[in-house]
């Protein structure tokens, strides 16, 4: 007994032939002449030697699928079952691919199969030949198909009418659900179905706790099978007599609703569940012209297709969230009766598909996440470089490979961070400018521009900070001044000035280093810093909004404290818990390379959360920390006179608390 394979190489088809290989005889597979590789790869799969699996040269497009006479010669009456399992199974395809290879390549199909005089011809179809029929759709239905204007539906329905009406040799038609991986494996080749939510339930997963219940969809029909079943059956059902010319549906018999799905791949994940599901028929009393002009609206098209992107769920399949199709099975349960072969709960698998899933299929996985990847070659200005954090980021991105603008005032200062970047081989420029002269960083944006033609990444690293209660600064209105002059002005002058290079090239990336103390919300004694960061935050994210849709993107780190040149002058910050310059830098070269919105400590982020919903509460507490931290001999204009300040038990403890927060 021989065998032919369409699709031998694919997915489904390399699970079939390991079953065919069970049985007695050879298995011939069309494969084309640029997939020699994959029908390499099949025989390592399989364990299959070449004298078992034979290649067959051809081509789905081509009449007789492109198998020569010879071959022809050498085939003819002597396969059994010819399987065809070759076609487009992608939403996101286009109708003109999947019209040459769901249709024409069905009908070459046949042909060769008629040349062959074989002896029963297997039509791997798709319960998308239902289209959107409303109702159960038993496995003798198919004039009946409702809603088949996707190209999708369309192709695998006429395909199947190819065999129903043209196919001059017996036939089986099998239409299998949602195939996802193996059952007992999870192993799976792309990423499609149900797989388009998995990245959005790791995100929830990775941002909101387990027990916290959500609201989501509750949608209509998601049929889904594993390969493992698919094949299992397909195998026992092909070589199984008085089953020609019957049609077998190969899915959940009870089926399944989107937001059922959804909630066994959270638990999969550990991720909440949906626990209030909405269904669409809520807002049926909403005229559909109504909701098409909203869905029309610019601002709602564009909000919901970069959502789409965010989680990798193409848009096309959005547009089956309510299938509203049930499928009966009964025939083919019947068939099976006996054999062993039976589907498996989604329940009992759904853990192997999801691991299997993050650990080989996740997007994340094939992302360049490496620094240099991210860096190499790239013009980077970082401000404030001849020290603190902004030198160990410059070394650190240099290493790197990229090609480092180093900013400050004293160019002496800045060769220091020159020879240490050299001396590990990496390359930088140094220019002198005071950021916070207008003038002084016009003349630096020209001179960049000229001379290295772009800036990749501008990083507003220069900064000033001020440690002084309002009580010590009524008659010191400079401190605002001077401080809003270089942490706000300078650093949108250098925006301003480079942005439209950015613009024009549709590329570019701002990262500002902001403060912990803007997101707390409350910060005594650095009323001038926090005020003057907070002022280039809103700046940031009214710029972010308006270059959102031209590739330039925002992000601002909220620093906590760290040991830096600039919290010298505090000396009660000695027994302060503080980032290092390196574990600063890190921040900077995350930002980088995951262009975030926004990064900020975990720390940061709940006292933000706890300023919003309980602002008294904070304020409280900030109040303690004012009261329990007083100001410098330095802020109030007094001399330490060598002496420095040893902190309290009570002081040290509070700030161990307050881990990194300005004090």
């Amino acid at each position: 007994m021989s065998y032919f394979v369409t699709g031998g190489t694919g997915f489904i088809g390399r699970f079939l032939i390991e079953r065919l290989a069970k049985h007695r005889g050879t298995i011939y597979v069309l494969v084309r002449k640029g997939s020699k590789q994959k029908y390499k790869n099949l025989l390592e799969q399989t364990g299959l030697n070449s004298d078992r699996l034979v290649a067959i040269n051809g081509d789905l497009s081509k009449k007789n699928l492109g198998i020569s006479r010879k071959d022809l010669d050498l085939l003819s009456g002597n396969i059994k079952h010819f399987y065809h399992l070759a076609a487009i199974y992608d939403l996101k395809a286009d109708a003109a691919s999947q019209e040459v290879s769901n249709i024409a390549g069905t009908q070459n199909a046949i042909a060769a199969a008629e040349t062959m005089s074989a002896g029963c011809f297997h039509l791997a179809s798709s319960i998308a030949v239902a289209g959107l029929y409303r109702g159960v759709f038993n496995e003798d239905m198919f004039e009946e198909a409702k809603g088949l204007s996707h190209p999708y539906f369309r192709t695998k329905h006429d395909s199947e009418r190819l065999v129903r009406q043209q196919c001059s040799i017996p036939y089986q038609i099998y239409r299998p659900a949602m195939v996802v991986g193996d059952s007992k494996t999870g192993e799976m080749d792309k990423i499609d179905g149900p797989y388009y939510f998995f990245k959005l339930i790791q995100q929830i997963r990775s941002r909101i706790p387990q027990w916290i219940p959500l609201i989501g969809i509750e949608g209509g029909q998601m049929n889904i099978v594993p390969v493992d079943y698919v094949v299992d059956a397909m195998d026992y059902l092909s070589h199984k007599s008085g089953l020609n010319g019957r049609c077998f549906h190969l899915t959940n018999p009870s089926g399944q609703q989107v937001g059922q799905v959804l909630n066994i791949f959270a638990k999969a994940a550990h991720a909440p569940k949906f626990a209030l599901r909405i269904d669409s028929r809520m807002l049926a009393f909403i005229p559909p012209g109504v909701l098409g002009i909203v869905k029309s609206l610019p601002p709602v098209k564009r909000i919901i297709n970069a959502m789409l992107a965010d989680y990798g769920i193409p848009k096309a399949a959005m547009g089956f969230i309510n299938m509203p199709t049930r499928f009966d099975s009964r025939d083919t349960e019947k068939a099976l009766k006996g054999s062993g072969i039976s589907l498996p709960p989604l329940e009992d698998y759904a853990a192997k598909i999801w691991d299997y899933w993050e650990r080989n299929l996740d997007p994340e996985l094939f992302k360049d996440r490496s620094l240099r990847g991210n860096v190499k070659d790239k013009v980077i200005v970082i401000t404030g470089a001849s020290s603190g954090i902004g030198k160990a980021a410059a070394v650190k991105l240099a290493d790197a490979g990229a090609q480092l603008v180093l900013v400050a005032r004293s160019l002496d200062k800045l060769e220091e961070t020159q020879k240490e970047i050299a001396r590990r081989g990496g390359k930088s420029v140094a220019y002198s400018c005071d950021v916070s002269d207008m003038e002084s960083c016009d003349k630096l944006v020209s001179t960049v521009l000229e001379n290295h033609d772009h800036v990749d990444v501008l990083v507003n690293n220069a900064g000033r900070s001020i440690r002084r209660s309002l009580e010590l600064t009524f008659d010191r209105f400079h401190d605002f001044e001077r401080t809003m002059q270089l942490n706000y002005f300078g650093a949108i002058r250098l925006i301003m000035g480079l942005s439209p290079s950015m613009l024009a090239r549709r590329q570019g990336h701002v990262i500002n280093i902001s403060s912990i103390a803007v997101i707390v919300g409350t910060s005594p004694r650095f009323s001038a810093y926090a005020a003057s960061k907070s002022a280039l935050d809103a700046f940031s994210r009214s710029a972010a909004a308006e270059f959102s849709d031209r590739n330039i993107a925002f992000t601002t780190i909220n620093m906590p404290l760290v040991r830096t040149p600039m919290i010298g002058p505090t000396s009660i910050y000695s027994a302060v818990p503080t980032l290092s310059p390196d574990e600063a830098a890190d921040m900077i070269c995350e930002a980088i390379v995951q262009r975030p919105k926004r990064i900020a400590t975990a720390l940061g982020i709940t006292m933000q959360v706890l300023n919003a919903i309980m602002p008294k509460a904070t304020e409280i507490i900030m109040n303690t920390v004012f009261r329990t931290f007083p100001d410098s001999a330095a802020a109030k204009g007094e001399d330490e006179g060598g002496q420095k300040t040893e902190p309290s038990n009570e002081q040290v403890a509070l700030a161990a608390v307050l881990k990194g927060i300005h004090v």
